[in-house]
């Protein structure tokens, strides 16, 4: 899902994210707002729990949930993966199936958009009164954040994701590939990617049809972007209150 105006190589797409990302990182570093972009993201984490909490008892869907919540939007750091992404971008355009690069594509995009939204909310967080409750410090900095085009392109990228996901695991030779590259991608110190791509692999195979779950996930995430978008503000953030509180 590359724009119109990005580079043809799915190399140079992949790597120009993820300098994108290493640059909000060193930014927020530098300039003392890393503590709260952590403090969003554990947020975010804790609504999307919520938010799929049944998704995540229900054995059928339980993987590919945790799959999304962990690889796509978790609080823990990517820099790890990210690094050996950026290392190997080229053999994944030269080695692998067009569908594999496009969807180190759509996952360095995805990274790339949830960091600079993230970041953008930390600076207007820290704008807020310090004794607003966290859900009333959200919804007012989802609002001055704006870019709702960026969190609509952000949803839309996930759920291209998914559906490359499912048309590769009907794929039997990758998965037997991937199974053979563990031990000389531990050994060239590609594990975290190794994990992802696996993880990914196995939470879509046990899944079957992922049509109507993602269907399900497009459902409610636009549901959260129009009422944080467009609600009035105190109903959002006593929503949002409610949802955080279902969290486990």
């Amino acid at each position: 899902m590359a724009s119109e105006d990005a580079p043809t190589s799915a190399a140079a797409r992949i790597r120009g994210h993820l300098e994108s990302v290493a640059h909000l990182h060193a930014q927020a570093q530098a300039s003392g707002f890393a503590a709260a972009v952590h403090q969003v993201k554990q947020l975010q984490a804790r609504r999307f729990r919520a938010t799929y909490g049944d998704f995540l008892h229900d054995r059928r869907h339980a993987a590919a949930t945790r799959f999304f919540l962990e690889e796509l939007y978790g609080e823990h750091d990517f820099a790890e993966r990210d690094a050996q992404f950026g290392r190997i971008a080229g053999a994944i355009e030269r080695l692998f199936p067009q569908a594999v690069s496009q969807l180190a594509v759509d996952l360095a995009e995805t990274h790339a958009l949830t960091e600079g939204l993230d970041h953008d909310l930390a600076r207007h967080w820290l704008e807020q009164a310090p004794g607003a409750g966290a859900a009333e410090r959200y919804v007012n900095s989802w609002r001055l954040t704006g870019d709702r085009h960026l969190r609509e392109r952000q949803l839309a990228v996930v759920q291209h994701m998914g559906t490359e996901l499912q048309q590769l695991t009907r794929k039997k030779s990758l998965r037997l590939a991937l199974k053979m590259m563990r031990g000389p991608a531990q050994a060239a110190g590609m594990g975290a990617l190794q994990r992802f791509l696996e993880n990914g692999f196995d939470a879509f195979a046990s899944l079957g049809d992922a049509s109507a779950f993602l269907a399900e996930i497009a459902r409610r995430e636009q549901h959260w972007i129009g009422q944080l978008f467009e609600a009035d503000p105190a109903r959002c953030a006593a929503a949002l209150a409610d949802e955080l509180a279902r969290a486990p």
